[in-house]
């Protein structure tokens, strides 16, 4: 396989396109205001009752399982992958396990709450474990060069595609008579779920088609597991004899926290503190329609912000344009904290939507393009990705604390404010150039 093959590529990007609907619909929009509807008024009273546990912070403790799970069994995976030439294999498996798990959502209600919290579990899972496979082909076929571009016309794809079917999904919920649907038990809703597992499952045969099988040759030989436990150590190895590489990791791993606390659970969060007014004057919780209109602005204006991004690292570095992304991210804490109503929400979302896709699409690639040269591709990502899980969970984790603890959620955007800073700080402590740990020593 030549890089830079444009078929290939756009059959890469497909996968953005098909497991992006995951991101949208089932952690950002439809799912939560389902959840919180089903656990709202008296069933969070009796989610509180039998265990002890606001039904908020359950929901976020159920995203940081699944990211934990990921985290745990990522690395062996990968390092079988790279030593078997399986990366598409495991990229289907974590598809296909996520797919069926939104599927599954279809049947979540309080009687079977915590079947409904397992599956949110593995739809997590499964999305978050195909990216690690997924993620490794980029250096694969692509040049350096063309890294940043590509990944954010990845993160692009991403974006339009899970809004395209949100609005169908949107149409269902709010007009389901044209689809025919009862309007009962939540029907329209539950049916989104399907539709997603679909989606996700149908638009990823484009990626599978074309992304190449064992690019590299390798064949499997003897103790599968093995050999997948002495490649990760190789790699592990390899690691740590990088100064760059490893500064980075660590940055990205402390910005990562707040950037997955703030996608999974904004909405959740403007449920209880953004306000508007009703038809009458009255003040009220924000509404579905307003949480979605600001869904919405935060996906489409993602688009221009991953291209933003590209620009910002053509002019002044990789590391100097996710550095003003940090800062960026720290001011729309002290906005997100100052705020009370919806239209300074629509604003707030605006640029929350700048940042996340450049800072996104800029931290795959700028790890891709620090890479040394290397065929085990897996493996690195493996890494990287479990920086990008383990710090999700330890986000999430901290929000449902904080909330539990305090019982206040604006008291959530002060500790997510303070992952920035010290991510910043972490920024400014990475080398401009690869130092050899070694030979340094040496």
């Amino acid at each position: 396989m030549v890089k830079g093959d444009k078929r290939i590529i756009r059959g890469w990007t497909m996968y953005d396109w098909a497991n992006s609907v995951y991101s949208l619909t089932i952690t950002s929009a439809v799912f939560p205001i389902f959840y919180a509807a089903i656990t709202g008024a008296g069933g969070a009273d009796l989610v509180q009752q039998r265990y002890g546990i606001p039904a908020q912070s359950l929901y976020s403790y159920a995203l940081s399982a699944g990211f934990l799970l990921v985290a745990l069994i990522s690395p062996i995976l990968s390092g079988i992958a790279d030593s078997t030439g399986q990366k598409k294999t495991f990229l289907k498996a974590f598809c296909y396990l996520g797919a069926a798990s939104c599927a599954g959502l279809f049947f979540f209600s309080m009687e079977n709450l915590w079947i409904g919290l397992v599956l949110v579990m593995l739809a997590c899972a499964g999305f978050s474990g195909s990216l690690i496979f997924y993620d490794a082909f980029l250096p694969e076929i692509a040049e350096p060069k063309d890294h940043d571009r590509i990944s954010a016309r990845g993160y692009t794809m991403g974006y339009i595609g899970s809004v395209l079917l949100l609005i169908i999904n949107l149409a269902m919920v709010m007009k389901p008579d044209l689809f025919g649907i009862p309007d009962r038990d939540g029907l329209p809703a539950r049916i989104t779920f399907i539709t997603v597992a679909l989606w996700w499952v149908g638009f990823a045969q484009f990626a599978f088609r074309v992304l190449p099988d064992d690019q590299y040759g390798r064949k499997p030989e003897g103790n599968i597991i093995a050999n997948g436990y002495r490649e990760l150590r190789k790699t592990w190895k390899e690691l740590q004899s990088t100064k760059r590489l490893n500064s980075y990791l660590m940055a990205f791993f402390v910005l990562n926290m707040g950037i997955q606390t703030v996608m999974y659970l904004a909405v959740t969060y403007a449920k209880e503190e953004i306000k508007e007014l009703d038809a009458n004057g009255q003040v009220v919780p924000i509404g579905d329609a307003s949480l979605i209109i600001s869904i919405l602005l935060i996906q489409l204006v993602a688009v221009a912000g991953a291209f933003l991004f590209v620009w910002l690292s053509k002019r002044f570095g990789n590391v100097g344009a996710l550095m003003m992304g940090a800062a960026a991210w720290i001011l729309l804490c002290i906005g997100a904290y100052s705020i009370h109503w919806a239209n300074e929400f629509y604003v707030l979302a605006c640029g929350v939507g700048l940042v996340m896709g450049g800072s996104q699409a800029l931290s795959r690639s700028t790890y891709s393009k620090f890479l040394p040269e290397t065929i085990d591709h897996a493996s690195y990502f493996a890494f990287y990705d479990v920086s990008y899980y383990l710090s999700t969970v330890l986000g999430t984790l901290a929000y449902g604390l904080v909330y539990q603890l305090t019982g206040d959620l604006r008291n959530t955007v002060i500790i997510i404010g303070s992952f920035f800073i010290v991510g910043l700080v972490l920024l400014f402590m990475v080398p401009n150039r690869e130092v050899n740990v070694v030979a340094a020593e040496d």
